[in-house]
């Protein structure tokens, strides 16, 4: 049965490839907890039929959606298709109602409303959608050599070295004084040039080699190149000036009102014989994103009003207006109380409901690593293909007993598969759940086992992305 859903997919596999038994998730993980189970041997062949296509459409949503603008873009898109609406001004709420909430652009959240009052409590998923890479400063275009390059900052943690030798794309908009806005996408159609940050080859290196792992590349040596034809009447930045008032009508102080990101360019693709997995840059951490908003477009009459809280910033500290420590998301939920109680409304409402409030903070983390195994605790590390693992960092991070257990009992029974996580000595990372916590809702940290987070190229298993889905889904039909 393996075999055939494979070869439905492979074209070809060298002869000498079908004669070896595949090595099952269970036999990997023999040094695990002898309770947990690869997610593959959980499903049927009908229910890895769903988790394929479930991939599919990940994929097609993370080839558009590079950046917290173009997420937001693309969710409202989905969520107008299932029959979301913007939220009303004005005007009372009913069961059953669906609506969405755009907040500058970059974070947005749905919310479908239940049947019991929802001072009693609202379900809610939260994750991010921003992710690392370079963006633009305020005033990037220089020339050196005979090249344009645009000067750049990082957004995120990432490796520097992983930037370079890599095809890369510009994407954003420029708002103009006048309030018009410009979009700008470049190096994501197949038919549009890259740019490219080059490295120094190894002929010419030798006085560079010293440095160390995150140094290899200095920060401020990611500078892509955009442009190399000199005029013969004008500088190469006067030309690239010239090009971006004739193709954008901007000029380059508009560059100072920009927010311009460099991407990679490079698609979503399957990985391995087997097509288990999926190598996509963003999936730190658009991937639990996406699964909550397609959990929450599957929401009908929920007992408890469902929300997704899907919310730009966290890769810098959950900052600003758009990011998690905002008053955004608690103002927006007492606009739903006062919604529903009319002028009875009071503050205490609104604390009332937050105190009842249960929250799944998703974010994914380091699965163990094949090569680099020793990272890890193997008894405490996630595993890619093995679902939804529940994050344990100790020092007073863990939700409490009493809601771990509760979350359990939703995921044991709708037969998802869930393993825990918890870092071998000192790791760094960060979530959105301490914003909602320290408002007093009831927050769970979990997610998805990952390779290479905060690279170009992070690597997911298939299994896992549709496991948090239905974790997700599961959450917000729960009736405890």
């Amino acid at each position: 049965m393996f075999f055939r859903h494979i070869l439905t997919r492979v074209q070809w596999l060298p002869a000498a490839l079908l004669s070896l038994p595949f090595v099952t998730g269970q036999v990997i993980a023999a040094d695990s907890a002898d309770d947990v189970q690869s997610g593959w041997q959980m499903i049927s062949e009908e229910e890895r039929d769903q988790v394929f296509a479930f991939a599919e459409d990940y994929k097609d949503f993370m080839g558009r959606a590079k950046t917290e603008l173009s997420f937001v873009t693309e969710a409202v898109r989905l969520a107008e298709k299932a029959g979301f609406e913007a939220m009303p001004q004005t005007g009372a709420l009913r069961p059953g109602d669906r609506y969405y909430d755009v907040n500058r652009d970059r974070t947005i959240t749905l919310f479908v409303v239940g049947t019991e009052p929802m001072a009693e409590g609202f379900r809610v998923v939260g994750a991010h959608v921003d992710s690392p890479r370079l963006e633009l400063k305020g005033r990037p275009l220089y020339e050196s050599q005979g090249f344009a390059l645009f000067q750049t900052y990082r957004h995120g943690g990432i490796k520097n070295y992983q930037w370079v030798n890599l095809p890369l794309a510009l994407v954003g908009h420029v708002d103009k004084k006048d309030g018009t806005r410009v979009s700008i996408s470049v190096g994501l159609d197949e038919d549009d040039p890259i740019f490219i940050i080059p490295d120094l080859s190894p002929h010419v290196d030798a006085d560079y080699r010293n440095r160390k792992n995150r140094d290899v590349i200095m920060g401020e040596e990611l500078d892509p190149i955009i442009a190399s034809i000199e005029s013969a009447d004008d500088s190469i930045k006067a030309s690239v000036l010239a090009y971006l008032a004739t193709e954008y009508d901007i000029s380059e102080m508009d560059l100072v009102s920009a927010e311009l990101a460099i991407v990679p360019a490079v698609a979503p693709r399957d990985v391995g014989f087997d097509r288990g997995m999926m190598a996509i840059y963003g999936q730190d951490d658009k991937l639990s994103s996406y699964t909550a908003l397609r959990a929450i477009l599957e929401q009908k009459s929920p007992k408890r009003t469902a929300v997704a809280f899907l919310v730009d910033n966290e890769e810098v500290g959950n900052i600003n207006n758009t990011g998690s420590n905002s008053d955004y998301f608690v103002d927006l939920l007492a606009e739903l109380v006062y919604r529903e109680k009319g002028d009875a409304y009071t503050d205490i409402d609104i604390r009332r409901a937050l105190r009842k409030t249960k929250v799944v903070s998703s974010d994914v983390n380091p699965g163990i690593h094949p090569t680099y195994p020793g990272v890890w605790e193997s008894g405490n590390a996630p595993r890619l293909g093995f679902g939804v693992n529940l994050k344990l960092y100790g020092g007073g991070f863990n939700a409490n007993s009493e809601f771990m257990a509760w979350n359990r009992a939703y995921l044991d029974d709708s037969n998802i598969a869930w393993q825990t996580a918890t870092y071998k000595g000192r790791a760094s990372g960060g979530t959105i759940g301490s914003s909602l916590s320290r408002r007093n809702m009831e927050v769970i940290d979990y997610g998805v086992p990952l390779l290479s987070i905060h690279s170009t190229y992070a690597v997911s298993s298939k299994i896992d992305v549709h496991m948090l889905y239905r974790a997700m889904d599961a959450f917000f039909r729960y009736n405890d």
